[in-house]
């Protein structure tokens, strides 16, 4: 869980789609870490009889290996789907059936709290039911995963989180909602915790696992006498459900705390949306997020879904100038410093960016990114002026 790389993994997984009313964008990297554990689901109209303009998007972010992430990632929305509509008798409502021989239109969507009972049992079902897959009830495989997910209806927001990942709303440009993130440390964790016979030491279960609940981690879950939801770890998500605002909902974003241990809500936000403002590529905004944020120092694998609706941000001409005017600036800067080397010769990477730091004349950087976003525009002035290059690992002069 602890190990890193010796240096970051940056291939990125990406993915978009567009429907029901939405544009989304995802990014997902493996940065420092050994591994990728993360997963996610993006699906833009449920196949299920009565919510065809339903949608579903989650992230997973898997500890102890990838198994449990992976797993959820294919399985849990079915899950999901088929205890909300299970009330209704109706055959093949699984996510993902085929419904060919159904009317649609002839069944209504389920309602509200039938919908949140059915998050919350199909959380403790698929739960129940990877508790049986043998590597995991025999201790080979040790894994477990948080979500943070969003099932969108077309009246209202379903935020679903069971972990440290965390999904936020933006509404009215300022963040709106954001779910709460399951820590040890919190009061009421820390009460079912220490109830299962646990403790809470450095903020982690029994000093080991930095989350208080989880799929899978089953050797946090067999305490005798406690049910699903009272053990040391627990399945058991937090749902929250708002009415959609369609004049004012501008983007969502569902993001693992690889993310968010270097960005607060609002800082995102405020870079997503002045993103946005100059780029209409969503898989290139959510790349921008994540090597913004292995450039402020992020270790962990990192993974972002942006859901944009209809009246999110716009690209802005006077945006996208202020954001020439920025790289200009800063690619002269680069090329000034290189072309005069100090005494102690050509300067590295590092300098360079200490230097443009303390640039008081520099001009407003993109909110909540600040120079960290500008890392890959200072890098490639740099690559092309800079006079060594490395061979064999060694830097010789050209």
């Amino acid at each position: 869980m602890g190990a890193f790389l010796d240096k970051p993994k940056t291939e990125k997984h990406n993915c978009h789609g567009e429907g029901n009313g939405l544009r989304y964008g995802l990014s997902s990297m493996q940065g420092w870490r050994v591994e990728m554990e993360d997963a996610h689901t993006a699906v833009l109209g449920l196949q299920t009889p009565g919510m065809t303009d339903w949608s579903f998007f989650a992230v997973y972010d898997g500890h102890a290996g990838s198994r449990v992430a992976n797993y959820c990632s294919k399985h849990l929305l079915e899950h999901i789907i088929t205890a909300s509509v299970g009330a209704r008798g109706t055959q093949g409502l699984q996510a993902g059936a085929d419904s060919s021989s159904i009317d649609s239109q002839a069944l209504p969507p389920p309602a509200v709290e039938a919908v949140k009972a059915g998050i919350r049992t199909g959380f403790l079902k698929i739960d129940e039911h990877m508790r049986s897959f043998s590597d995991l009830r025999n201790g080979m495989d040790r894994s477990g995963s948080t979500a943070v997910g969003i099932l969108l209806s077309p009246d209202h927001f379903f935020f679903i989180n069971c972990g440290d990942s965390r999904a936020v709303l933006y509404r009215n440009s300022q963040v709106c909602f954001s779910t709460l993130d399951h820590k040890p440390c919190n009061p009421r964790e820390r009460e079912r915790i220490q109830n299962a016979g646990g403790s809470v030491m450095i903020q982690r279960v029994n000093g080991s696992l930095a989350v208080s609940r989880a799929l899978g981690d089953y050797d946090y879950k067999c305490v005798d006498g406690k049910g699903p939801t009272e053990q040391l770890v627990s399945p058991e998500p937090e749902v929250y459900v708002m009415v959609r605002a369609p004049e004012q909902d501008q983007f969502i974003i569902l993001a693992c705390d690889g993310i968010w241990d270097v960005m607060s809500n609002e800082e995102l936000c405020e870079f997503v949306k002045s993103r946005l403002e100059v780029c209409d590529d969503l898989e290139r905004v959510c790349n921008e997020v994540v090597d913004t944020c292995l450039h402020k120092g992020s270790r962990d694998n990192m993974s972002i879904v942006l859901v944009c609706l209809p009246n999110g941000p716009k690209v802005s001409e006077e945006a996208t100038r202020r954001e020439a005017e920025v790289n200009q600036y800063l690619e002269a800067r680069v090329e000034e410093m290189l072309s005069r080397p100090g005494e102690e010769g050509f300067p590295d990477l590092v300098t360079v960016m200490r230097n443009l730091a303390s640039d008081s004349a520099m001009p407003p950087l993109p909110p909540g990114g600040g120079l960290a976003s500008k890392r890959s525009v200072i890098e490639a002035v740099y690559n092309r002026l800079n006079p060594y290059k490395e061979e064999d690992g060694v830097s010789i002069q050209k």
